[in-house]
This record gives C-alpha cells, sequence and structure tokens, in this order.
C-alpha cells in the first residue's frame, strides 16, 4: 500500500468517526448514545428513560444523518425484534419528526430480557433504506 493510499484512508475513517460525533451531538443528551450506520446514514439514538429496562415504557430521542451526497429521508418508522426469539414488541411504537433530522419515537416496550434489533426504516425516494443496532437489555 502507499503511503498517499494509506494517508487517504485513514483521513476517510477520521471523517467517519468525526460524522458519527456529530450526528450523535445533535442528541445533545447527557446519557450515552448509541449509533447504527447503513447504506449511506448514520442513526444515533438514545433511550428515554435511559438505560432500558425490561417491561418499562420508553421513548427513543434519534437523529438520523445522511452521509455525504445522501438525501435526508422523508419519513422513519422504527421497530424492534429478537431474531432468536422470532418476535417482536406487542407494541407499535408512533414517530414524530422534530425538524432538521431528529425525531421521537415513543410507546416502545421491550417485554423480555436478551437481545433485541432496534430497526430504523428511513423512507426514501421510492426505497427504503434499513439501519439496524443490536443491543442487550438486562
Amino acid at each position: 500500500m502507499t503511503r498517499a493510499l494509506a494517508v487517504g484512508m485513514a483521513l476517510l475513517a477520521a471523517a467517519a468517526v468525526h460524522a458519527n460525533d456529530d450526528c450523535a451531538a445533535r442528541l445533545n443528551s447527557a446519557q450515552p448514545v448509541l449509533r447504527a450506520e447503513a447504506e449511506g446514514y448514520t442513526v444515533a439514538f438514545v433511550p428515554v428513560p435511559a438505560p432500558l429496562a425490561t417491561g418499562q415504557h420508553f421513548a427513543l430521542d434519534i437523529a438520523v444523518c445522511p452521509g455525504a451526497g445522501a438525501a435526508p429521508p422523508t419519513a422513519l418508522r422504527v421497530d424492534a425484534d429478537m431474531p432468536a426469539h422470532r418476535h417482536g414488541m406487542n407494541y407499535r411504537p408512533s414517530v414524530a419528526a422534530r425538524g432538521a433530522g431528529l425525531y421521537r419515537a415513543e410507546g416502545l416496550l421491550l417485554h423480555m430480557p436478551g437481545r433485541w434489533r432496534f430497526i430504523f426504516d428511513l423512507a426514501l425516494d421510492g426505497r427504503i433504506a434499513r439501519v439496524i443496532r443490536e443491543v442487550d437489555v438486562p
């Protein structure tokens, strides 16, 4: 690998980390912010109240950050499931846009402990981009 290529790759990696930090910072949360990336988008989110707990209703404050050249989504859908158990939540959350790529999802409840997968479906001009983050819930 040439030195120029190595430097270029390091700069791209640093830019990606910086973009993630900027996305998380948009939530202005004192709690740890969770992140997920896919298809040129970063989704940063924090549960309210935090930390996540089994059997307790909660909301998610969410920032959706498009990567370079990506369009912002026109809508966001949020869900959660447990792939190992092949089931999802017993509740369907509502999502409200708060402007400038910020959203709030309310009405979530994880009814049992274990590994849950948060699923963020971003509506993009005629298609859906799916961003997923797994979390372990006590």
